[in-house]
């Protein structure tokens, strides 16, 4: 379950992250933890997420939590990348990952088929396409348990 704060963390976290030329692509508050961390996963759209990205990031979003006092108590900080070879979930990432190598995993084998591995081509409401050597490929959403990028 996602954390009461994460949407407002984000909501904080996303111009700044624009400002610096990167994009929030995740966030997650591990409470279990003494102190809590709060880790926020950025992307560079274009090149590979640096360490100096990550540290600028850190800083500038360190003082807006801080200014606004969103968590009162204290936390571990974390900005980190997710790395290329993970999950795609939001409408930006398949917006931004169009072309690239996919694999989608469906919830249950369809067509004696539970995975498919291709070019993503596009998501819409009813359905994940991706070309398969050529052909196009309409897998339904509700039949998918992911699509995560292929490893190279």
């Amino acid at each position: 379950m996602t954390h009461p704060l994460i949407p407002q963390i984000v909501e904080l976290a996303a111009p700044i992250a624009a400002s610096l030329g990167l994009e929030v692509v995740g966030a997650v508050f591990h409470t279990h933890q003494r102190p809590p961390a709060l880790r926020v996963d950025i992307r560079n759209p274009v090149s590979n997420t640096s360490l100096q990205d990550c540290e600028q990031m850190s800083r500038a979003l360190e003082a807006a939590l801080d200014a606004t006092d969103l968590i009162p108590d204290a936390y571990v900080l974390e900005i980190s990348s997710p790395g290329i070879s993970r999950q795609l979930s939001s409408d930006q990432e398949f917006v931004s990952f169009k072309g690239f190598g996919v694999i989608v995993s469906a919830i249950a084998a369809k067509e004696g088929q539970q995975e498919w591995t291709g070019q993503l081509i596009s998501r819409d409401e009813k359905a994940v396409y991706i070309n398969q050597k050529g052909r196009a490929i309409a897998i339904p959403r509700d039949a998918i348990a992911k699509v995560q990028l292929e490893e190279k």
